[in-house]
């Protein structure tokens, strides 16, 4: 599927168009379906005429449908432009983003599995896990915590934001490719909700990728 972008959007740093097609095709290659997100311009996110969200989001309508594995539609969507990175979850994995404060110290601790981990310059660290489960009651009720299963999606590296770009914390190469048992994972992010034997703190505001479950 080609869609068509704004004329001024087609000046493009192409080297870096390169490395972003790079990074989706490898993302592909593994069955993990990309789409293309809105293009970093200055501060805000740019996908077409008329663009009202300034945040990080799909390029493309219907895009969980759109969403693929594709060569063809890898090479046809960064070919028009160094669009941002994005993987649909729900299908090999799921994702659970949490806040700098649970993610950092479940990675220090070096009990969080073995699975793919990401992070964003504004420090939310995104667990790949096996894809089915649910949120742990107390990670639930955590503003700041999202499970993205079916219908959602998150940034990849290298995924550029107003604050520099998305990178791996662990990369999934060197977990083969695979992701851990996510009840097994969010028992370490648990424990982080709950340092020194205090009760975990809850969060009143949230900045999350994709779409956050009710």
């Amino acid at each position: 599927m080609r869609f068509t972008m704004r004329a001024d959007l087609r000046v493009v740093d192409r080297w870096h168009s390169a490395v972003l097609r790079r990074a989706a095709q490898r993302y592909a290659d593994q069955n993990w379906r990309v789409m293309p997100g809105a293009v970093l311009i200055n501060d805000r996110y740019v996908c077409g005429p008329l663009c009202p969200t300034v945040a990080c989001h799909p390029a493309i309508d219907h895009w969980e449908a759109v969403a693929s594995c594709d060569s063809s539609d890898v090479d046809g969507w960064w070919a028009d432009g160094p669009y941002s990175v994005l993987l649909a979850t729900g299908g090999p994995f799921d994702v659970i983003e949490v806040p700098a404060r649970v993610g950092a110290a479940a990675a220090r601790s070096g009990h969080a599995g073995t699975g793919p981990v990401a992070v964003s310059p504004a420090g939310r660290w995104m667990f790949f896990v096996a894809p089915g489960g649910t949120l742990h009651p107390e990670l639930s009720a955590q503003l700041d915590v999202v499970m993205h299963g079916a219908d959602s999606w998150v940034p990849a590296p290298p995924t550029r934001t107003p604050h520099g770009r998305v990178r791996w914390e662990i990369h999934p190469s060197t977990t083969d490719w695979r992701c851990p048992d996510p009840q097994a994972v969010q028992k370490v992010l648990v424990a982080q909700l709950r340092p020194a034997g205090r009760a975990p703190t809850f969060a009143t505001t949230t900045a999350s990728f994709g779409r956050v479950a009710a």
